[in-house]
This record gives structure tokens, C-alpha cells and sequence, in this order.
């Protein structure tokens, strides 16, 4: 097995390895998450005609077959798996929901679906997107737009929100319980209880398990508005983010496509850019950075696939707009 970029693009799903590049699989289709698990990938698909469904491979992407009907989906986002088996799949309208069959058939959770404070969610531009799932051994978390970060101590039967210090600036409350717009949460796989999170108003690191937060923004950055986030799973100190210039101008800061780094938890950061192209007027997704021990990879709207091994270089160019890159192993 090699390691390969699985690259979800608005019109199918590429195999980015090197400088090859497989596809488009699933021509026709939005890709918004891709996975592969033990000889089986995992595409979160959306079709203007056939809807919303999470498509299943066996032979390498030759032939898919698709989930049975998913109750409640609008559009599928984002494919968890859990260490023993079951999978998780996040999506619009601020749904969550499990399988146990290999992605077969998905029930709900009902501890996100009847959350008591659900009332208050609010869409983003994107829709009211569940995009992030974290499973770790001490919890678990997701996080949707626009309802702020959530934490569940009982593997998904509760959820308790963890958005205190985070701020909604465009809410008349800048500081409430529900409704922050979280564009992407990560938890940290070495140091237990050590969050991050790229947010529509900041920068923000937790290491408490997200009772409280930390905003980072402001020493260093060009701007607190942006969508990726990456680690380093060796050391819980580094983190990397591409910003952009406001909600309202969703495009790379001054013309230039950088990546800001931090070594020290966020108290600074510095631009990491040598290699990517000195003027790019693009953008990158929520779903489109990812990470392993090697590197960080990310994808842009402009359909350009890069890598920082061994220095950064383009993997890819001209495809279809990027919505998501996931490092694997195939």
C-alpha cells in the first residue's frame, strides 16, 4: 500500500499520488469527504438529481454502490470512522448519524438531531453543515455551522456545547451558548483534551477537553477568517491554517496563497509558503487540508492539489474546484 490523496472535487472524486492522477470516479457527482477503510473507500456524495448518499468501492473505485436511503439528509458532508468498525457521517441539516454495517444503511443520532438548544442553530453559507466528527478515546466531538462545537462523554448519546470564549461576532450576543460558526475542529491525537479549531471569527486552541477556549488570531496572521486547519500529530504545539481575507471577500489574503505555521501553540505564527505561487486570488475549503506524519496536503477552489513533502510543490492542477483532500493509504 502506498500513501495517496483521496480529492473530492465538485465533479467527482481524483486519486492524486505524486504527480498521477486517477479519475474522475464517480464523474457527475459532488465529492464533499473521502475515505478509504480496509479495501473500501467511502465517498460523502451529492447529486442535483439522484440527492445526497454515501457511495461504497470495493475494487479500487471501478464500481460503487450506494447507501440505502438516509432519512433527513440534504447533503452528506463528512465520514468518520471509529477504530472498531462502525462509521460515522455528518451532514445538512445539522445531522449525524452511524452505521454499523459498512456504511449499508445509517440511523440518526438523536442526541444531535432533538438537541435542546437546536432551535437556536442557524445555517452558514454552506448550509447548517455538521462537518467535523472527532472520535477519541476520552470523547467525542463534531462541530456545525452555525451552532458551535459540541462534546458527548457517553459515545453520542449526549451532547453538551463547548463554544465558551468563542465569539459570533454577526450574533447581537457575542459570546452565546449555541451558535458559533465553526468551519473546521480537530482534535489533537497525542496530548488528550487539546482542541483546535479554524472559525468563522478566529483562531481558537482548548486544552480542556473544550470547556474553555483560547483565541490565537491577531499575532501574526493576515487575517482571523478561514476554513482549513492542519496538526502535526507529532507535536500538539504545531498547527497550520490558510487564511482568507473576510467573510464577506472569501478568497487568499492580498492575492498570495501562504500557509501560516505556528511551532509554539498559537501565541505566533509565520508564513510557510515557500513553493506555493507567489499571486493565487483561490480559496480552500473546509474539507480541503489534510495531514499524516509526512506532511501537510491541501486543494484549491482554482483546482490546484499541493503538498509540503520534502518542500512544497503542485501535485495536480486544473481540476474540477477542490472540496476536499484526505491522505490514505492505498
Amino acid at each position: 500500500m502506498t500513501a495517496a490523496l483521496l480529492v473530492g472535487t465538485r465533479k467527482g472524486l481524483f486519486v492524486v499520488r505524486d504527480n498521477d492522477v486517477e479519475g474522475p470516479l464517480l464523474p457527475g457527482w459532488e465529492i464533499f469527504h473521502a475515505i478509504a477503510r480496509n479495501g473500501t473507500l467511502y465517498a460523502a456524495a451529492n447529486n442535483w438529481v439522484y440527492g445526497a448518499t454515501v457511495q461504497r468501492s470495493t475494487d479500487g473505485g471501478q464500481t460503487w454502490e450506494r447507501s440505502e436511503p438516509i432519512e433527513g439528509l440534504a447533503k452528506a458532508w463528512h465520514i468518520e470512522p471509529e477504530p472498531e468498525g462502525a462509521l460515522w457521517l455528518g451532514g445538512d441539516p445539522a445531522c449525524l448519524y452511524r452505521s454499523e454495517d459498512g456504511g449499508v444503511t445509517w440511523e440518526p443520532n438523536l442526541g444531535i438531531l432533538e438537541h435542546p438548544t437546536r432551535d437556536r442553530w442557524n445555517p452558514g453559507a454552506g448550509g447548517l453543515t455538521c462537518h467535523s466528527i472527532q472520535l477519541t478515546p476520552e470523547a467525542f466531538y463534531v462541530a456545525i455551522s452555525a451552532a458551535g462545537a459540541f462534546r458527548s462523554d457517553d459515545a453520542g448519546e449526549t451532547w453538551t456545547p463547548i463554544n465558551k470564549d468563542v465569539a459570533a461576532d454577526f450574533m447581537p450576543d457575542k459570546y452565546p451558548e449555541v451558535g458559533q460558526c465553526v468551519h473546521k475542529l480537530l482534535a489533537h491525537p497525542a496530548k488528550p483534551g487539546r482542541l483546535w479549531q479554524q472559525n468563522h471569527c478566529g483562531v481558537y486552541r482548548s486544552d480542556d477537553r473544550g470547556d474553555t477556549w483560547e483565541r490565537l488570531d491577531g499575532n501574526g496572521l493576515p487575517s482571523d477568517f478561514g476554513f482549513g486547519i492542519a496538526l502535526d500529530p507529532a507535536d500538539p504545539d504545531v498547527a497550520y491554517v490558510i487564511p482568507e481575507q473576510s467573510g464577506e471577500v472569501r478568497v487568499t489574503t492580498e492575492g498570495q496563497l501562504r500557509v501560516f505555521r505556528t511551532e509554539d501553540g498559537g501565541a505566533s505564527w509565520e508564513s510557510w509558503s515557500d513553493g506555493l505561487p507567489a499571486q493565487a486570488w483561490t480559496g480552500v475549503l473546509r474539507e480541503a487540508t489534510s495531514f499524516d506524519a509526512d506532511g501537510v496536503y491541501f486543494g484549491t477552489q482554482s483546482g490546484s492539489v499541493f503538498s509540503s513533502r520534502g518542500g512544497w510543490r503542485e501535485l495536480a492542477s486544473q481540476l474540477p474546484t477542490i472540496c476536499s483532500v484526505e491522505v490514505t493509504e492505498l
